[in-house]
């Protein structure tokens, strides 16, 4: 794999798994739908405003406009929606596993629903990968974790299976990108409004932590992950690309560690390992039988 496609694997892999401790912060300070909304709103009007400085437009195939609509409403809404909502009493760290978990989901929905046939290896990643989930679920249940914002982060990370089905239809044509990814974060915002509104009260508690959190988010997860992720799929693969996955769990943890303070126990160590050899077991089966 050339450099630059490592470098930028790195960089979405440790944008992305940030994400989890800075909407910690912001949703320990504020109303997670409302906050989750108005970044969207900020970040795809930033992206539709570079985009059109760069001289892309939003002529879109059907496909890649369908490929938006399913992205904006399964990754931003859905998954980032119940994320927020759950990590209000569920720590970063634990989010960010399940979150990381998503390459297994999208391995074996290929098995059960698309008739994929899975190689020795991917069965062995499979197993390993669900069973670091399990010991690290384990051990925190032992000590009290919220099981309702641990099912709505299960429920966000099938969601997220989904709209990493819908990438390749996203990405295709290699044009346009930074125009997608701003449409598709509008089209989260649009949806998250209306719960917003209707269930949440607009309580904040004002701080410099706040607002450098959500700056962060609305820059760096929101816009620049998403961006890099995109050039990625079109420069290696959705395949290779998402082999960068398998570095998730440890950066969450680690950011969440060192930024938050949360603690990590020895059943979470190891059931992170296991789950990072997992995933890039599946992930290596997958590129090699493409490439088989």
């Amino acid at each position: 794999m050339e450099i630059r496609a490592l470098l930028m694997g790195l960089a979405f892999a440790f944008m992305w798994s940030s994400a989890f401790a800075s909407a910690r912060i912001i949703v320990l300070a504020a109303p997670p739908l409302m906050s989750l909304s108005l970044r969207f709103l900020i970040s795809g009007l930033i992206g539709i405003a570079i985009a059109r400085a760069l001289g892309q437009n939003w002529n879109l195939t059907r496909a890649q406009w369908r490929a938006i609509l399913v992205f904006g409403l399964s990754q931003n809404a859905l998954y980032l929606g119940l994320n927020f909502v759950a990590i209000q009493t569920v720590e970063a760290s634990l989010a960010a596993i399940i979150a990381s978990s998503m390459p297994l989901l999208v391995a074996f929905a290929g098995w059960a629903f698309a008739g994929e046939r899975l190689r020795p290896l991917a069965i062995f990643g499979l197993a390993a990968g669900f069973g670091g989930v399990a010991i690290i679920m384990g051990a925190r249940m032992g000590s009290g974790v919220d099981l309702y914002g641990v099912a709505l982060c299960v429920a966000g990370a099938i969601a997220l299976t989904v709209a990493t089905l819908s990438v390749r239809g996203a990405s295709a044509g290699g044009g346009n990108l930074l125009m997608i990814v701003g449409l598709q974060m509008l089209v989260g915002s649009a949806i998250l409004a209306g719960p917003a509104l209707a269930f949440e009260t607009f309580t904040v508690t004002w701080s410099w932590q706040l607002a450098a959190a959500f700056s962060y988010t609305v820059l760096v997860p929101g816009l620049a992950a998403t961006w890099v992720w995109f050039l990625l799929v079109g420069r290696i693969g959705a395949v290779r690309a998402a082999t960068f996955h398998f570095l998730n769990p440890f950066f969450g943890v680690a950011v969440a560690a060192v930024l938050l303070g949360e603690s990590l126990g020895i059943y979470d160590v190891i059931g992170v390992a296991i789950i990072m050899a997992g995933i890039l077991a599946v992930q290596r089966s997958r590129v090699v039988a493409k490439l088989g």
